[in-house]
């Protein structure tokens, strides 16, 4: 008796999750998302066993087969917080006749509408999550925002990580001399080194770090550049950035972060936070503005403890000007403590499970 759960995909830094679940409870997973449309959005598809349903959009709209999500025997399904999924809707709103549990699954607010959701949310998703038995947020801000509106709901914040987090938590601490024979084997030479490792997309704003890269001292801060996408510049003309390119080797990606002194990601912040905390790295990024979109994971800095959010590249070079090692330690250390307690794979799934008991 599987518990059907319905995905766009599964990339790489999700399977983990989907594993060790399924080491608790039989699940299996539906996707609609063809491998072309995976590779061309620059995702890495994971090697966990998915099923294909197919699907047929109009528009906005999307329908997939309810049968193939009902022909499992288990009392409980999980869907997807979308209200363009049509199909979700009449499972919704039949459940007196197939009598499952419905659990959503969804960020619970969208990236792109905020500041405005924050005040006041779409009916229609009000709705949806009145309709199902239980829902899964990704974070603690966002089951919070939406019990408010809705407070009796049957939510759990699973804490948003990725795969390998655990293996990148017991790495041990690199020595100073370690460190320096990395930056020698990679020709990194800048006593302060910042790395950036996400998919290039246009919300990323990577004016604002060619903004900050112009404006910093090349001799101090070098950059290490990780990631591939449709909007990424060329890094050609400066001799402080180091461009990488896609990296999916665990062992190089391990050593460039161990170089790296501050993870920097403009805008857009998602799961890149809870790898380079895992990492140690504390994160700076700019607060979130109609210009600047940042994802859920966005709460997971404590400005001034595990990172820095700052009003505009200005305020962030004048303090990149004045930081000390000693600064840098302080907040790496909090970084990894915020991840060991808060980010671990184990933790994420512990949670998904408590409402598939």
């Amino acid at each position: 008796m599987a518990i059907p759960i319905l995905q766009p995909h599964i990339p790489h830094y999700r399977e983990e999750f989907f594993q060790k679940l399924y080491e608790k409870v039989s699940i299996k997973v539906y996707c609609y998302n063809t491998d072309t449309e995976v590779s061309n959005d620059d995702f890495q598809k994971g090697n966990f066993i998915t099923n294909k349903i197919k699907t047929y959009n109009f528009g906005p709209f999307m329908w997939y087969n309810p049968l193939k999500i009902l022909q499992s025997k288990s009392d409980t399904v999980v869907l997807m917080l979308d209200f363009k999924h049509i199909a979700t809707w009449f499972l919704l709103l039949t459940k007196i006749f197939h009598k499952r549990r419905i659990i959503i699954w969804g960020q619970g607010i969208s990236i792109k509408r905020y500041l405005k959701d924050e005040k006041k949310v779409l009916l229609i998703l009000k709705w949806m999550l009145k309709l199902a038995d239980g829902v899964w947020f990704y974070t603690e801000k966002e089951k919070q925002l939406w019990q408010k509106r809705i407070p009796n709901l049957n939510a759990v914040a699973l804490n948003n990580t990725v795969s390998d987090i655990d293996k990148i938590l017991k790495l041990p601490n690199i020595s100073i001399s370690k460190k320096q024979q990395l930056k020698d084997k990679h020709n990194i030479n800048q006593p302060i080194v910042m790395l950036f490792c996400a998919r290039f997309t246009a919300d990323r704003r990577t004016d604002l770090l060619i903004e900050v890269i112009n404006n910093v001292n090349p001799e101090t801060f070098g950059f290490i550049i990780i990631g591939e996408g449709k909007s990424k510049p060329s890094f050609r003309d400066f001799k402080n950035v180091y461009d990488f390119g896609k990296v999916y080797n665990f062992d190089l990606k391990t050593e460039l972060f161990a170089i790296a002194d501050i993870y920097f990601q403009p805008a857009w912040l998602g799961l890149s936070v809870v790898e380079a905390m895992g990492y140690g790295k504390p994160v700076f990024s700019f607060k979130r503005s109609p210009d600047i979109l940042q994802c859920v994971e966005y709460f997971y800095i404590k400005h001034g403890v595990n990172g820095y959010l700052f009003t505009d590249t200005r305020e962030m070079v004048n303090y990149l000007i004045k930081i000390q090692k000693s600064d840098i330690l302080k907040l790496s250390n909090n970084a990894k403590n915020f991840a060991r307690k808060n980010l671990s794979m184990d933790l994420m799934v512990s949670n998904a499970h408590l409402l598939l008991k």
